[in-house]
């Protein structure tokens, strides 16, 4: 019985074409769209930054604040983090920016630190621009109520 149904479920995926979308999925498709997974697509364009509209308020407790600047071209990589030359104590002030938050100082023991902590110094992995690109799904989240 189990052998049947192993043998039953390899044929079946060994007789799928990539690309093909799984009419048992819910009507649901990747994002990739119909594109193989072996074939690399050229990326869209990144949707411009929300200008001249201030800093959005946040949704949620501790939820990073959105950039409201482009970030093209901007290095962050082991030698070099462009967002700290705005956004480190010492150039903030001068440049008019927020400074890195103290948190960004301390390890998960919660020692403080005399520079920005190695895992938060990728800014980007939380802190994107903001946008007015369209959700890519629905949403139906809610603040919490104190932020509302």
């Amino acid at each position: 019985m189990v052998g049947t149904l192993l043998l039953t479920v390899w044929v079946g995926l060994s007789q799928a074409q990539p690309g093909d979308i799984d009419a048992n999925a819910g009507g649901l498709s990747a994002l990739r769209g119909e594109t193989a997974l072996d074939i690399d697509k050229d990326p869209g364009r990144i949707k411009d930054p929300v200008k001249d509209q201030g800093i959005q308020d946040r949704q949620y407790i501790h939820q990073p604040p959105l950039v409201p600047h482009q970030v093209r071209g901007y290095e962050v990589d082991l030698k070099v983090n462009r967002c700290l030359s705005c956004h480190g104590w010492k150039n903030a002030a001068a440049r008019k920016a927020p400074r890195v938050s103290p948190t960004h100082f301390e390890t998960r023991d919660g020692m403080t630190l005399g520079d920005i902590s190695p895992r938060r110094y990728f800014c980007m992995q939380c802190h994107v621009p903001q946008t007015d690109a369209k959700p890519l799904v629905d949403n139906v989240f809610t603040p919490v109520e104190s932020l509302r």
